[in-house]
C-alpha cells in the first residue's frame, strides 16, 4: 500500500501507475481514460495525514479505497483538471481510516485498549 503526504502527489503517482499498468495491453494505440478514481483518507497515530489513490479502466474496480469519482469526473481528476480544495470538501471525514497499531487501520480506533483510548484523545484534542 503507497501512502502519500498530499493529495496532489497521490494522484500524480495513480496516475503514473495507471499508465504503466495499461502500457503493454494498448502499446499501439492510445490508453483510454480511466472510468473510476479511488481514493482513501489515512489519519497516523502522529496526527499526520496520508492520501492513497488510483485510477481504474472499469467502473467497479476495487483496492483499499473507496469508489470517489467515476465516469466523466474521473477522467477529468486524471486529466488534472479539478479543484483539489473542492474534492477535501467532499471527502466524507466517516470514511477516513485512523491508525490505531502500526500499520493497522480501522475507521475508529479501539477503545477497549489503552492505545486506542490514548488514540482517540489525540484524536479528538484536533
Amino acid at each position: 500500500m503507497s501512502m502519500y503526504a498530499t493529495l496532489e502527489e497521490a494522484i500524480e503517482i495513480a496516475r503514473e501507475e495507471y499508465l504503466e499498468a495499461l502500457a503493454d495491453d494498448y502499446a499501439d494505440d492510445e490508453i483510454p481514460s480511466p472510468q473510476q478514481f479511488n481514493l482513501q483518507k489515512y489519519v497516523l497515530q502522529d496526527g499526520d495525514i496520508m492520501w492513497q489513490a488510483e485510477f481504474f479502466l472499469d467502473e467497479g474496480d476495487a483496492i483499499e479505497g473507496l469508489p470517489f469519482r467515476s465516469g466523466a469526473a474521473a477522467q477529468a481528476i486524471y486529466e488534472d483538471d479539478f479543484d483539489e480544495t473542492e474534492l477535501r470538501l467532499e471527502w466524507l471525514e466517516e470514511n477516513t481510516l485512523h491508525e490505531w497499531d502500526e500499520g493497522e487501520f480501522q475507521l475508529d480506533p479501539p477503545l477497549d485498549t489503552e492505545e486506542g483510548k490514548t488514540a482517540a484523545d489525540e484524536w479528538d484534542e484536533r
